[in-house]
């Protein structure tokens, strides 16, 4: 039996966050101005806070991570492609020509009997936009932040994803040099599953590492 284990990958030598980083609480942070004007405009009728509320979960949940989502279902389906994503996923990216915010660089790290991959930014909250959409706010928490790393078996636990006491949980720190990306395992009795059918199971939590991939037996 493995032996069951925690650790975090070797340190970046420059993890400083520098540029476009999240981490700022200033009056000029985008967030800061962003919920003041959102504060403006329900204060003064203009906006409805539910619905404000309703449209970022869309883009949470929905909308945004179905880039990262297709691309998992491919990779499920196909094992060249499965393979490259895991050498050079930068390459694979460009290829199908797939760009956007904070994905100058992405390693994709691929779940695994007796191995879980977990994702965090401990500086601030590097996240891969561009594939996954909106960070959801617990991401960026500082308690997310430090406990990912301390104590990530009792994290997941916590949030719902409990792990065999022989699986190895390795915990990937991004950075403004690198973002990470889970591939999930793909479910049992998806077989002959098209490749859009297969995306509706990737859950944006699954390519973070904090949940597993749907199950295919579900509503």
């Amino acid at each position: 039996m493995q032996r069951s284990t925690t650790r975090r990958p070797p340190v970046h030598d420059d993890h400083t966050h520098h540029g476009d980083h999240h981490s700022r609480r200033d009056a000029s942070s985008p967030e800061i101005r962003a919920q003041a004007l959102e504060d403006l405009l329900v204060a003064k009728g203009l906006a409805d806070p539910e619905r404000i509320d309703a449209i970022i979960q869309r883009y949470e949940h929905d909308i945004g991570p179905m880039i990262g989502a297709n691309l998992v279902a491919r990779a499920w389906l196909d094992p060249d492609l499965h393979r490259r994503l895991l050498s050079d996923a930068d390459a694979v990216l460009a290829d199908m020509d797939i760009r956007g915010a904070e994905i100058e660089h992405i390693e994709v790290k691929a779940n695994a009997p007796g191995v879980h991959n977990v994702v965090v930014c401990t500086l601030c909250s590097c996240y891969p936009w561009a594939l996954l959409g909106l960070p959801p706010n617990w991401y960026k928490s500082p308690e997310y932040r430090a406990r990912a790393v301390r104590e990530p078996r009792a994290v997941l636990a916590e949030m719902g994803l409990v792990l065999d006491t022989d699986t190895e949980v390795r915990v990937w720190d991004s950075s403004s040099e690198t973002r990470f990306l889970v591939l999930p395992e793909r479910p049992a009795g998806t077989q002959g599953w098209s490749a859009e059918r297969l995306a509706t199971l990737v859950t944006r939590d699954s390519m973070i590492g904090v949940a597993r991939a749907g199950d295919p037996t579900g509503p």
